[in-house]
């Protein structure tokens, strides 16, 4: 997982693969969603858990693989405009 060495975190997705659940979204301090339509996703999902939570949207189109390297290029750059965010 990419930012595992800086963070304890998890990968989750919406659809396919490993979907997030309600345990996982209330172990989250900060959620990152790739777009808007992932966060209004979780709210419908999610509603209570959702209001308790920090949802930082990155406005990453979600056409990527996981581990795709342009994928992971895109976290990084994202990321860097966080970080104030997430220390």
């Amino acid at each position: 997982l990419l930012f595992q060495e800086k963070f304890n975190v998890k990968s989750a997705g919406l659809h396919g693969g490993k979907i997030i659940t309600k345990k996982e979204l209330g172990w989250a301090d900060i959620v990152f969603v790739m777009g808007e339509e992932q966060r209004h996703e979780l709210a419908k999902r999610f509603p209570t858990e959702y209001l308790r939570k920090r949802i930082l949207n990155l406005d990453i189109p979600d056409i990527y693989t996981l581990n795709q390297p342009k994928l992971a290029k895109l976290l990084q750059h994202k990321m860097k405009e966080y970080d104030e965010v997430l220390l």
